[in-house]
């Protein structure tokens, strides 16, 4: 397999791009039979505590597809009622908050989910309740591979990256940097651990001569991350790399540059670095050169769609879009776009419809793959660099992106299948 650079990348891109572009992106109205009036979307995210700023960014995105949707006519004529609710973190809420969604207010179609372990919950419920689950930040890989593809669980779909992103196209990275020897902090629960597991595995395949010589696990709502830093910084270790995200990688981040971290290690990796809330935060205290990516940048790809999408949402809400705006933005495209297909809002015709749906958005492509249903599309990696206009840091200069084919396990799912395919040379 051959790497793609930024320009090849984009003209590939590009070149598929208007053939799957659809009605609600390009502005034109929706002209047909209503179907039934108000269509319904429930959204669910975190809206409290330390994570709170990830349910708002959330919400940002759905409103603003909600608004421009009814604005042209609606989805077949008819207009979209969206209403959300607080997830916090907890799997018992989440659930509780879908059964309400679809069994009181007649939700057609629910979405959001920021934890994993709330996916998985509410996953299982999905043929009870018998509507579209959209899922638009929770990366557990489970949520398809098993829950769809090995269970049969056809309701659910994800529009979000998983932890494909953050681990597998991470060691991609760190393949083309010219050390070998890495260290982690990362979170202890179950996402850390399977990012730093895909990381290592996946890099350990693309770049045999690498060591990994420290490892340090920090607790859910570490604030503190001195012991940590001290850790990995008594090692030998040349690149570092982290899935940490929100407020505690701002503090790491923070922490770390008074330990000296980013002086010491050669080359630094940030999964989640990209985010908008962590960009926001830090601005041009942002340590320049660390690579960062997320699940969406703004500034990519290069398209009409995703310039234009950033100019509406920066006009709707004065802030720049999270990944969660966009992917939340774009599962509710993604619900329209199918509803139109199928001419129907019951379960078994959108899920039909969904499966092997491709389609433009802010982000790219995407393609939704009929055996997992989770949707395939690119993510780039960039280094920071400061700019003087808000949100002070750009990667335009330092794009690396590779087709998600290459980096995304496929189906049937083999254990250790890191990366699926892949020539190193």
């Amino acid at each position: 397999m051959k790497k793609f650079n930024r320009r090849s990348f984009v003209k590939a891109g590009l070149a598929g791009s208007a053939a799957v572009l659809f009605g609600g992106l390009t502005g034109k109205k929706s002209e047909a039979k209503t179907l039934k009036n108000p269509i319904k979307i429930a959204h669910q995210a975190v809206l409290s505590g330390n994570f709170a700023t990830y349910g708002k960014f959330h919400e940002m995105g759905a409103r603003l597809a909600v608004e421009e949707i009814n604005a042209n006519g609606g989805i077949l004529g008819s207009k979209i009622e969206y209403t959300m609710k607080d997830a916090t973190l907890k799997p018992a809420v989440a659930v509780r908050n879908a059964r309400y969604f679809v069994e009181e207010w007649g939700a057609d179609m629910i979405m959001g989910i920021d934890s994993s372990g709330q996916a998985l919950a509410v996953g299982k419920i999905m043929p009870q309740l018998n509507k579209p689950l959209i899922v638009t930040h929770a990366a557990t890989s489970q949520l398809n591979e098993n829950l769809v593809f090995k269970e049969g669980i056809k309701q659910i779909f994800r529009v979000s990256v998983p932890t494909y992103q953050d681990g597998i196209s991470a060691a991609f990275v760190a393949s083309k940097l010219p050390i070998k020897r890495w260290a982690t902090i990362s979170p202890s629960y179950t996402f850390g651990r399977v990012s730093w597991k895909a990381f290592k595995e996946t890099l350990k395949k693309l770049r045999p001569d690498v060591e990994f010589v420290s490892e340090s696990w920090a607790h859910f709502g570490t604030v503190d991350f001195s012991s940590h830093i001290s850790k990995v910084m008594s090692s030998n270790a040349e690149g570092f790399f982290t899935t940490e995200w929100a407020g505690e990688l701002i503090s790491l981040i923070n922490q770390g540059q008074k330990f000296g971290l980013f002086k010491k290690f050669k080359e630094v990796l940030l999964s989640l670095g990209g985010a908008m809330d962590v960009v926001e935060a830090l601005g041009k205290n942002y340590p320049e050169g660390v690579w960062i990516s997320c699940r969406y940048w703004y500034e990519y790809p290069p398209t009409n769609v995703n310039g234009s999408f950033v100019e509406r949402f920066y006009k709707r809400w004065k802030r720049y879009p999270h990944y969660v705006s966009e992917t939340s933005y774009s599962a509710i495209y993604a619900y329209k776009a199918a509803v139109e297909k199928a001419k129907s809002v019951k379960t078994e015709d959108v899920i039909k419809a969904l499966e092997g749906l491709t389609f433009v958005t802010p982000a790219g492509r995407r393609w939704i793959r009929k055996e997992d249903h989770q949707a395939v599309y690119e993510v780039p990696w960039g280094r920071v660099a400061h700019t003087d206009k808000p949100p002070y840091v750009t990667l335009k200069n330092s794009i690396m992106v590779w087709p998600a084919e290459v980096y995304y396990p496929h189906p049937p799912f083999k254990e250790n299948d890191y990366p699926p395919y892949y020539n190193n040379k």
